[in-house]
Formats: C-alpha cells, sequence, structure tokens
C-alpha cells in the first residue's frame, strides 16, 4: 500500500504543475511568457514559449505513464492470511431465517428444465 499513497501523491503533484504551466501559456502568443520582454532577459520570449511547451508535454507523458503504473499497484481487497472481508465474515455469522409464509423461489440453477424435443 505505501507505493500506492507515493504514486497518488506523484500523480496529485504532476496534475498541479501541469495545471500551472497550461495556466501560464497562452494560446495566441500572449500569456505570463510574453510579458518577460526585458533587455537583459535570460531566455528570450520565444525560448520561454519553448520551455514551457516542452514542460507541458512531459508532464502530460508523465501523468499518463503514472496512471498507468497505478494500475499494478492498486491494493487487492483482504489479506493473504484471512480470505474474508470484514462484511464477508459479519455476513457468514448472520443465522439462517426462514422463507416468508407464501414465498416460492423461482426457477433457477436448482430446479433443472426438461430439454425441449
Amino acid at each position: 500500500m505505501g507505493i500506492y499513497v507515493v504514486v497518488a501523491v506523484l500523480i496529485i503533484l504532476t496534475c498541479v504543475l501541469l495545471t500551472l504551466i497550461v495556466l501560464v501559456q497562452s494560446s495566441k502568443g500572449g500569456g505570463l511568457a510574453s510579458n518577460f520582454s526585458s533587455s537583459n532577459q535570460f531566455m528570450g520570449v520565444r525560448k520561454t514559449a519553448d520551455f514551457l511547451e516542452k514542460s507541458t508535454w512531459t508532464l502530460a507523458m508523465v501523468l499518463l505513464v503514472l496512471s498507468l503504473f497505478s494500475i499494478f499497484v492498486i491494493p487487492r481487497g483482504g489479506s493473504a492470511t484471512s480470505g474474508n472481508t470484514e462484511l464477508e465474515e459479519k455476513y457468514l455469522e448472520l443465522p439462517d431465517a426462514p422463507p416468508a409464509e407464501g414465498y416460492s423461489p423461482p426457477p433457477g440453477d436448482d430446479q433443472q428444465e426438461e430439454p425441449a424435443q
């Protein structure tokens, strides 16, 4: 169960980062990347937009891989020592109740019908 929690936290962190990066960039070339247009800038506006686009694709792929990996680490019900869950154990402890008056069970697997000829 420990690895499942780690993967779930990584998925949530990836989603938050992906949301922030998508909100920073703009589809028409505006957004936060265009506001960094000072002359003493380390990266140009185009490089910033490229970085944001590559980050978006990278985080999307990470999210996909983590989601697929989470399938394999989902904790399955029950442990190796007990085959029944708590609900099944309580059900098995219940006393058998007599059928209600006038109740006749529907035909099912118990009653074999003769094949038509």
